[in-house]
């Protein structure tokens, strides 16, 4: 087996894989650069998958060594050729402290730099811990101190998530992890980042964790009413309303606003009209509901008003914030991973984000309803949540300073619907278990 072939045969399996399920063509290594020339070894690469008629490029950070341990065996890609076995380098912290290294020392390895910001001090010292949360990269966190965020797909071009933390640091943000430093390369002549280093939070708690036992509390307890649960979470919902408006100022400041004329919203009106009729093929239990949405979408088709644009964040959710001594953090500002990074960097509603982390309460509530007992109960004691939670939301997005989500109610139900079709095709393609979630949300609706 040659390694090109054992590529093959591992990338299917790694979460972060997009291509799963479609027959790989071929696998070639476009860019090959030795990091670490010992044993163990440590190979950066460029890899080019070609599935269907259309290709993909991973970054791989493969190990060598010619006798794998048991802690890394679950690690392993194949034969890499000269009596060694190659492993994903990322589980191995005897490798990645050189990646530390190269980032402090500002070091250019072939085509590959790395950088750090003014005036940072890196520990070189610290081992490091895969996280296993990721879906479409990997994160390895170094003692208590950072968190490297690998991308597993690099798009040439800026990335947001470097891009958007240090716009938003240089301005004195408190709701951003700051970079650290950051790895980059070139692809198809534009910088390219590859990995990004930033400040670890430490005693955080993300917003998905704390929604859902706040949930838990509620149906465990004998009211069907949010308000009267132990966990109550709408305070902090208000908390994150003034957050995610602290940002969107930021934002504004950082990278400009644009006022679109009244056309605007009838394209946009188009374009949610055109998923819906993608979905509705795709997903037939969605016909149902779909002259609502419809209808949702030509109300904003009429809307007479110009339409602010601005940089958002752009997969906006319970799982992307974080809740620290001092206040909420928002992470991960990369945008949605499969869509293309000129979309990902183009500026739309700010209300577009709301619209996402409503729908994330929705779901923090819905997926956690139980089977049996009482379902009339659980399922009104799951609306009052949301609804006491979503208010709150939007209740301190407005006071901090954002657009009054209740006076811009038809551009947001749209937009809010125009996420759970998104999320009706992602569960149909991913999750069917999760299917009836943004179903009998629109239902509900």
């Amino acid at each position: 087996m040659t390694f090109e072939e054992g590529l093959a045969a591992w990338l299917p399996r790694q979460r972060w894989f997009a291509g799963k399920g479609t027959p790989i063509d071929d696998v070639t290594i476009v860019s090959d650069t030795v990091l670490v020339d010992a044993e163990p070894g440590l190979r950066h690469l460029i890899v080019a998958v070609s599935q269907g008629g259309g290709a993909d490029r991973y970054q791989v950070l493969a190990g060598l060594r010619a006798a794998i341990p048991d802690e890394l065996k679950h690690a392993v890609i194949g034969p890499a050729g000269h009596g060694l076995t190659a492993y994903d380098g990322l589980y191995d912290p005897h490798l990645t402290r050189r990646l530390l290294q190269a980032m402090a020392g500002q070091e250019t390895i072939g085509p590959v730099r790395f950088a750090v910001e003014p005036e940072t001090m890196i520990d070189t010292s610290l081992d490091s811990l895969v996280l296993t949360s990721e879906q479409s990269n990997t994160s390895l966190l170094f003692g208590e101190n950072g968190i490297l965020k690998v991308f597993r797909r690099p798009s040439p071009g800026p990335n947001p998530d470097l891009e958007v933390p240090r716009a938003l640091a240089r301005l004195g943000s408190r709701h951003v992890a700051p970079p650290l430093g950051w790895v980059e390369t070139t692809m198809d002549g534009r910088a390219t980042v590859l990995a990004v280093l930033s400040t670890y939070l430490r005693s955080a708690a993300d917003g998905w964790s704390l929604a859902a036992t706040s949930v838990r509390d509620l149906y465990a307890g004998q009211s069907a009413r949010a308000a009267e649960a132990g966990g109550d979470l709408a305070p902090e919902a208000h908390r994150l309303g003034e957050a995610t408006a602290e940002v969107h100022r930021d934002l504004a400041e950082a990278f400009g606003t644009d006022e679109l004329p009244v056309a605007a919203h009838q394209e946009l009106a188009e374009q949610m009209q055109g998923r819906l009729d993608t979905a509705v093929i795709a997903v037939p239990a969605l016909v149902p509901y779909a002259h609502r949405l419809r209808e949702a979408y030509a109300e904003l088709a009429t809307l007479d008003g110009p339409l602010m644009v601005q940089r958002i964040h752009g997969d906006y959710h319970l799982g992307q914030v974080m809740r620290t001594q001092t206040g909420w953090v928002l992470l991960d500002f990369e945008g949605e991973p499969a869509v293309p990074l000129a979309q990902r960097r183009a500026q739309s509603s700010a209300l577009r984000d709301v619209a996402g982390m409503l729908r994330s309460f929705d779901y923090a509530a819905r997926h956690q309803l139980p089977g049996p007992g009482d379902p009339v109960r659980a399922r009104a004691a799951a609306r009052d949540w949301v609804c006491r939670n979503q208010g709150a939301f939007c209740s301190g997005y407005a006071q901090a300073g954002g657009a009054d989500p209740g006076k811009h109610a038809v551009l947001l139900r749209a937009l809010t619907f125009d996420k759970a079709v998104y999320e009706v095709m992602y569960e149909a393609r991913h999750r069917p278990a999760w299917l009836s979630i943004p179903l009998d949300s629109i239902a509900d609706a």
